[in-house]
């Protein structure tokens, strides 16, 4: 005797009622922001109130509506994608969680919802995968688009161009997080805020040189605007310090995996007697630092180091002096420039900075 598959569990009555009203929500029927009150809600699907409030709950926690005390409950009007191309590696998980960091604590204060995983950005992905990715966000209601462009390759970059090229297609503005697209005097692609970069490597550069360094240098990784600032306030820091011909740019080539990296720059520092250099990135100083003390070289008596962005770098005996990562002011940054080109689509593409702050640490004063 052949027994029937079991009977399909029936969906809560709460859910149905959340996706009807998401529904109109993704398809603008709530410009106005006003929800309808749990008593609307009961009444027009036949529900009880428990299960109005439960439906509306849902969609409290998806982040599309709020509640403001004694006025009811308002749908969230920002909805944004959140493409973050950070550089694949062991400190891939610490960089999407510090620059997903910023955002979620301005949500606190000012309402959105970030779809962070909307775009499947992998080593396989098709360009027409790029555009339906686009596509679809648009469609789930996403008004625009913060993307963190990659630095890794010219391959990741045909990509990210992508990506630029769907949303202007799909209506969608764009601004970039942190950097330009790759590429070597690239004009301005969309709206970007970044990091103060020059004013870090200078800052990181002139406490080197005030804790009595004689031979700093500067290490680099990519063709991007980020990597060009740090080394342009490298070089200003030199220059007032009348050091401008002792200049040493190290650049690292791409593709290599972090104990390569970390070995090659261990053998330019140990190759140009460097006494202090400023890294790229923490996970790059870091994997310096333990390098070098493999070498029997001391950090930071013989060599001092300084990263980028107060990011955790893996384990290391000393902690590492960095230009820590602006996370909040860069997310109020972004959503203001994004909410400005809503207004002004005509507009040129405009940069604007956001300081850090140098923290001094043991891999320079230890």
């Amino acid at each position: 005797m052949t027994s029937s598959p079991p009977p399909t569990p029936a969906v809560p009555k709460y859910l149905d009622v959340s996706e009807a009203l998401e529904a109109e929500i993704l398809k603008g029927r709530r410009d106005d922001g006003k929800m309808p009150s749990v008593r609307w809600v009961a009444r027009h699907f036949g529900v009880s109130a428990v299960t109005a409030s439960r439906a509306l709950q849902v969609l409290r926690d998806k982040g599309l509506v709020r509640t403001v005390e004694r006025s009811g409950c308002f749908r969230v009007a920002d909805r944004w994608a959140l493409v973050l191309r950070t550089t694949a590696g062991p400190w891939q998980p610490g960089t999407r969680a510090m620059t997903l960091a910023g955002f979620e604590a301005l949500a606190c204060r000012q309402p959105m919802h970030l779809e962070a995983d909307l775009f499947p950005l992998g080593p396989e992905v098709t360009l027409p995968q790029v555009a339906a990715a686009v596509y679809e966000a648009k469609g789930r209601g996403v008004k625009g688009v913060f993307l963190l462009p990659s630095r890794a390759s010219a391959a990741e970059t045909v990509i990210d161009e992508a990506v630029v090229t769907a949303c202007r297609a799909e209506g969608l503005p764009v601004v970039l997080l942190e950097r330009n697209l790759r590429g070597t005097g690239r004009p301005l692609e969309a709206d970007l805020v970044a990091v103060d970069d020059i004013d870090g490597a200078a800052r990181a550069t002139r406490h080197l040189l005030d804790l009595g360094r004689k031979k700093v240098a500067v290490a680099v990784a990519s063709p991007t605007s980020s990597h060009h600032d740090r080394m342009a306030g490298y070089l200003v820091a030199l220059h007032e310090a009348g050091l401008g011909a002792a200049s040493v740019v190290l650049n690292q080539p791409d593709g290599a995996t972090p104990a390569e990296s970390a070995a090659r720059l261990a053998d330019e520092v140990q190759k140009w007697r460097l006494d202090g250099v400023v890294c790229y990135a923490d996970y790059a100083a870091a994997g310096l630092i333990a390098e070098l003390q493999v070498r029997g070289v001391a950090v930071p008596r013989e060599v001092a180091v300084v990263g980028f962005d107060d990011c955790p770098a893996g384990p290391v005996t000393v902690g590492v002096t960095t230009y820590a990562y602006p996370a909040e002011g860069m997310a109020e940054q972004a959503i203001r420039l994004m909410k400005e080109r809503l207004v002004d689509s005509a507009r040129p593409p405009v940069k604007v900075v956001v300081p850090g702050q140098l923290i001094v640490r043991e891999s320079t004063t230890g």
